[in-house]
Parts: structure tokens; C-alpha cells; sequence
């Protein structure tokens, strides 16, 4: 039997299943579960061992520590102080709070890892003030969502964490790779957004150096947690693991003892949510894991990277193929499906074309930022709804532009490798 049938089975169940609205994760196992049961039944025994192995990997363990870390945070003042610094600086600019949000969020990502978490601190701290300062809502919105999108490229990330246990790259070297494509990505919103608000937001004066210090030393110990983390890791202090674990105990003790806003009750509700975030990132992990290890027994991957390769070994239409792959991907599957398909598929290939797998790791995550906002699946723009209670078909035109600025930015870092390189290759091998 070839691998047509096989293949066919699988996407066109998973096709099916997503239409019909069954969540991404049970649309992967159960494909995958109904492609063995037709074709290699045999292979049933491994199905538990399979599900169970994806989740027992140790750098899994930074994911619900980063997630703890950011509800802590969220729930205490650290957030909003971080926006109040950004907005000393950015008051004068175009656009003025909404540039302190773009601003702030490149900090933010530097705490939670998580663009859907990031997009609920922002949408909930920063979109009333912007409608107050003559926003329309779905823009403020719009701008809470896309802003999210940071959050998984800056480290530490969580997209990026699970990039580097699919495609066994260097976590580390990841996230030095994300730092300053992070912050182009960040800079082209803020020109995108000084652009679209130059002539309809008022700006504010400059509010002067004294009070601009005021809000540095309110904001000072949520400035330091990035330091800490980062400084931890590369100064080989403690592995990304070991730092989430860090996270959650320095975002406590801050909230708890420095801040004071942190009640036993907020501590609980953190641990709840964390709990069940975590839930259903593990659950995809291991569905994903199944649908993965299907293409590979079945060869279908081998294939699909045949037909590409096939296609052209020109290394540059080769990322373009990939990325116009990615973006249209991104339209319907969350970030940790999308490296467990994708990246066995095109790894192989781009790295013997030449593309570091870093550089890939560095492309795939800007691709699945932009996927957050992305209808119909973008799950940034649902949470930013949520927050806000705005429709989200007005939040989703209202994303266009910055949408756009990105795909522009992703160009730029597809086509220029030492923006990720240049940090990485600092370390010593």
C-alpha cells in the first residue's frame, strides 16, 4: 500500500474534524488514532506509550512554571507599572499609550513566554486608558492582541521551547536568537502604529526627568526579572528549566513581600489557571506527538520533504515556500501543532539548503506570532476579546494593518540571518 491513501486518511479526517469545531488537540489524536486503526492496527499497543513519553521531557517542566510566573504577575502591580515607565517615554510620540503598550509587552514577554497570557495582562491593564485617550476600542484591542505576538518570539518563550525539543536545537541559543528580532518586531508596530494614529491621537507633554525617575524605581524590580533570568542562564547559573522555576519564586516574593498585592487567594487562582493552561498545552503535546509520530512510521514526512526538495533547492524560495506554508497554517492550528508537523517535514530540508536551525527555530516563531492573529483559529484574538468585550470581527480588521508590518518584519528576519544569529554566536559551542 502506498503512502497516498495513508496520507490522505490523515489530513483529510484532520481537515474534517476542524471544520466540524472539535478542538485542535482531539482533531490530532483522533486522526492520527483512526489513520492506525485503518492502516496499521498493530501499532495500537504504542499508542499510550507515545502520548505518555511526549509529555515526560524535562524542558516541558518550564512550561507551567513560566505560565505561574506570568498569572502571578498579572495579578499584581508589576504590569501596570511597567506600562507607566513605557508611557514616560512614549507619551510624546505618536499614538503615545498605545506605544507605552508595545513598549511594555517586550518586557512582559521577558516574564510570561505566553502571548495568549500577555494579551490578557495587557488587554486588562491598558486598553481602557487608550479608549480614554480617544482610542476607538477595537484598535486598542486590535493592538492588545498583536502585541501578544512579542511575547513568543522575546525569551523566555514557550513556542521557542518547544521548537528546541522537536527540532533538537540549543534552548538557549533560541532564546539569545529571539532578543533582537523580538525588537525589530517591536519597532515596526511602533512605526506601523505612529503611522495609523499620527493625526487622530492627541499626544501627551513629556510628564519631565523627576517623575520619569519616580516610575523607574515603582517599575524597577519588574525591569530586573528579564535581567535575572536571562543573566541566569548565560551566566550558567541555572539551565531554562532551573530559571522558570526562578520566575515563579521572584515573581512571588515581589508580589507577596515588595508589592503587597499578592493575597493567598490571588495565589490560588494563579495555581488554578496554571493548572489548566498547562492542561491543555500538554494535551496538544501529546496528541501532537501521535499525529507526528504517524507521519513518520508511515514515511509521509520523508515524502512531503521529497516533494519540497523537488520543487526547487534554491535556499531562498525555499523559506518563501515555507513561510507562505506557515502563515496559511497559522490561519488554523495553534504554535505547538504547527512545530510538531512542520518542522520534521522541513527542518531536514532547510538545513542541508543551509538555513540554521536556530535561524529556522527564529522564522517559524515570528510566522506562528503573526498566526495568534490570524482568524479563524487566532487565539490571541479571542482572549482579546474576551478582556475587552469587544466584538472580535472588529478586532480582527482593525489587526490588518499591523498584521501586514509583520509579515514585512518577518521578510526582513527570513532574508537577514545575523539578526538571530548575531547573539547566539557569542556562546561558546
Amino acid at each position: 500500500m502506498t503512502n497516498g491513501p495513508v496520507a490522505a486518511l490523515l489530513f483529510a479526517s484532520f481537515a474534517v474534524l476542524l471544520a466540524l469545531g472539535v478542538p485542535i488537540a482531539l482533531a490530532l489524536g483522533a486522526s492520527a488514532l483512526l489513520t492506525i486503526v485503518c492502516f496499521d492496527p498493530d501499532h495500537l499497543r504504542v499508542v499510550p506509550q507515545t502520548l505518555l513519553a511526549a509529555t515526560q521531557v524535562w524542558d516541558l517542566l518550564a512550561i507551567p512554571l513560566f505560565v505561574l510566573a506570568g498569572n502571578i504577575m498579572a495579578r499584581s502591580a508589576m504590569a501596570r507599572r511597567l506600562i507607566d515607565l513605557a508611557e514616560c517615554f512614549t507619551g510624546p510620540l505618536p499614538g503615545g499609550v498605545g506605544q507605552a503598550l508595545i513598549l511594555a509587552s517586550i518586557f512582559l514577554a521577558g516574564i510570561s513566554g505566553s502571548g495568549p497570557a500577555d494579551v490578557a495582562v495587557l488587554g486588562t491593564l491598558a486598553v481602557g486608558p487608550m479608549v480614554k485617550r480617544g482610542y476607538p476600542q477595537g484598535t486598542a484591542a486590535a493592538l492588545a492582541a498583536i502585541c501578544g505576538g512579542i511575547g513568543i518570539v522575546v525569551p523566555p518563550s514557550i513556542a521557542l521551547i518547544i521548537y528546541g525539543i522537536v527540532a533538537g536545537a540549543s534552548i538557549p541559543k533560541l532564546f539569545l536568537a529571539g532578543v533582537i528580532p523580538g525588537l525589530f518586531l517591536g519597532g515596526v508596530l511602533m512605526v506601523t502604529l505612529a503611522l495609523k494614529t499620527r493625526h487622530r491621537i492627541a499626544r501627551a507633554p513629556f510628564v519631565g526627568w523627576r517623575q520619569t525617575g519616580a516610575c523607574f524605581i515603582r517599575a524597577f524590580w519588574g525591569l530586573l526579572f528579564p535581567l535575572i533570568i536571562l543573566g541566569g542562564i548565560y551566566g550558567s547559573i541555572f539551565t531554562p528549566t532551573e530559571s522558570a522555576a526562578v520566575a515563579v519564586l521572584y515573581a512571588a516574593l515581589v508580589s507577596r513581600l515588595v508589592y503587597r498585592d499578592l493575597d493567598w487567594a490571588g495565589l490560588y487562582r494563579a495555581l488554578v489557571d496554571s493548572v489548566s493552561v498547562t492542561a491543555v498545552v500538554m494535551l496538544i503535546v501529546a496528541c501532537a506527538r501521535l499525529f507526528s509520530r504517524v507521519l513518520d512510521d508511515q514515511f509521509i514526512a520523508d515524502d512531503l520533504a521529497r516533494m519540497l526538495t523537488d520543487a526547487t533547492q534554491n535556499r531562498l524560495l525555499l523559506l518563501l515556500l515555507v513561510n507562505a506554508a506557515l502563515l496559511i497554517a497559522g490561519c488554523f492550528m495553534d504554535a505547538i501543532s504547527i512545530f510538531y508537523i512542520f518542522v520534521p517535514i522541513v527542518a531536514p530540508v532547510l538545513h542541508a539548503a543551509g538555513v540554521d536551525l536556530v535561524h529556522l527555530g527564529v522564522i517559524m516563531t515570528v510566522n506562528l506570532a503573526i498566526g495568534q492573529v490570524t482568524p479563524p483559529v487566532g487565539v490571541n484574538l479571542y482572549v482579546a476579546a474576551s478582556v475587552t468585550g469587544c466584538d472580535i470581527r472588529r478586532i480582527s480588521r482593525e489587526t490588518l494593518p499591523f498584521m501586514i508590518a509583520g509579515i514585512l518584519a518577518l521578510i526582513v528576519i527570513t532574508y537577514c540571518p545575523w539578526l538571530s544569529l548575531a547573539l547566539p554566536s557569542l556562546m561558546h559551542p
